[in-house]
């Protein structure tokens, strides 16, 4: 009876875990914003977003569905008058990629790693026009790393 008892209850876990390709997208919404150099809102400039699995175009302020991936997410907002703005967007493994990696036996995380499933970005995208700039979802603080252009 006790074995029985940890066998649903390990069952259970490894099900809750599960694999992040069944209980995540593909597509992750992002906010994008841009500022300019004296720290206000830039409305449409135009930006076009990067990764291993496709380009995104959008206009800021406003949400753009991107791709995950393993890959960092490259943003460059362009807007006459205005430098660009370029910033990085740090990709994650997200919970359920750990979950298959200790429960699943790394099958399932070779498929959401394949997806792109098992990673996600920070959830707002603050490009800061003159400047290249990193934002990385385990601080969601961006970083200035350079005066660009």
């Amino acid at each position: 009876m006790h074995h029985t008892k940890l066998a649903i209850l390990g069952t259970f876990v490894v099900l809750s875990t599960g694999c992040a390709s069944i209980t995540s997208s593909e597509m992750q919404q992002l906010s994008l914003t841009t500022k300019g150099e004296d720290a206000k809102t830039i409305e449409g400039a135009k930006c076009k977003l990067q990764n291993d699995k496709g380009t995104w175009e959008a206009s800021s302020p406003g949400f753009v569905n991107v791709h995950r991936s393993s890959e960092d997410l490259t943003v460059v907002c362009a807007k006459d008058g205005e430098k660009d703005g370029l910033l990085k967007a740090i990709s994650r493994a997200a919970g359920g990629m750990w979950g298959n990696i200790i429960f699943g036996g790394g099958i399932g995380a070779i498929v959401d790693h394949n997806k792109g499933t098992g990673y996600n970005y920070p959830d707002a995208l603050p490009v800061q026009m003159g400047s290249s700039v990193i934002v990385d979802r385990k601080t969601q603080d961006p970083t200035a790393t350079a005066s660009a252009k």
